[in-house]
């Protein structure tokens, strides 16, 4: 039986370790990867996981269910932090910051509040997700694509204050998920963990327009973790959360390749903005 503390230590660990490996991993990416990539499992993965170790395969496979979706407030999320940016210009970074995140954290829980209140089944959850993600991606298609172009680091203390907090509302999410239920422990684990971060300290280091360019592709680098929390909803029981969790991972990311490689056309070139390109901001 592992201790509390051991339990809390991994957790933090797990978070830590897997925030720097995508950070790494999308390192060259740019803003319009960055959108994609950010759908990439990460908190949630971490969140149902660790919810399955504590409470059982069956809770965590409900709670998936309703992680899927709790999708639709994610993408409610970015929309709040999109309009928080119009509502933002000509502000002092700082204050625009605060315009900014304010509207797409009650964006989030507006819409989680509604799901809250939807019966959940294998049919309406995606069919919610899906719907939001292609409505937001066909509102979001006409903002340009802005390219950075000279790379730069901006160390590692940036990259691990993403990952000490992905880790603190991981703690927060699964300690919380025996007293709130499946329901409410699966929307919160749909909460944009990474994401949020990352748009901040996109928006306080360059432009907007490359925040911007990091949501237009958000919808579509969601379509990861749908696929990731429709895997394991359907294979913790049945598999465990060890393989579950595996499979869930090879889906998501051949989601991924497919939307990459599948790109008929590479479109029109990016708008250059700035003069720098994100190093190690996914």
């Amino acid at each position: 039986m592992i201790s509390a503390g051991l339990l809390a230590a991994i957790k933090i660990l797990v978070s830590i370790l897997m925030v720097v490996i995508l950070s790494l991993i999308a390192e060259w990416s740019g803003p319009r990867m960055a959108g994609i990539a950010s759908g990439y499992p990460l908190g949630a993965a971490i969140s149902l996981f660790f919810i399955g170790l504590e409470l059982g395969p069956s809770f965590a496979a409900r709670s998936a269910v309703f992680t899927a979706a709790g999708l639709a407030a994610t993408v409610a999320f970015v929309g709040g932090y999109l309009a928080g940016l119009n509502l933002a210009e000509g502000r002092r970074r700082p204050t625009a910051i605060i315009l900014a995140i304010l509207p797409a954290l009650a964006a989030y829980a507006l819409t989680a509040w509604v799901l809250s209140r939807i019966p959940m089944t294998w049919v309406s959850a995606p069919v919610i997700a899906a719907g939001s993600m292609l409505l937001a991606g066909r509102l979001f298609r006409r903002i340009p694509d802005t390219a950075i172009r000279q790379t730069i680091r901006l160390g590692p203390g940036v990259t691990l204050l993403r990952a000490a907090f992905a880790a603190v509302v991981i703690l927060a999410i699964t300690g919380a998920a025996r007293l709130v239920g499946p329901r409410w422990a699966g929307l919160f684990s749909a909460f944009p963990i990474t994401m949020l971060p990352l748009l901040a300290i996109i928006q306080f280091s360059y432009q907007p327009a490359h925040v911007r360019t990091i949501i237009k592709n958000v919808p579509r680098g969601l379509g990861a973790l749908l696929v990731y929390t429709l895997v394991v909803a359907a294979s913790y029981v049945t598999c465990g959360i060890g393989w579950g969790t595996v499979l869930g991972y090879l889906a998501a990311t051949l989601y991924l390749l497919l939307l990459e490689f599948g790109r008929t056309s590479p479109g029109p070139p990016p708008e250059v903005e700035g003069s720098a390109k994100i190093k190690g901001q996914t």
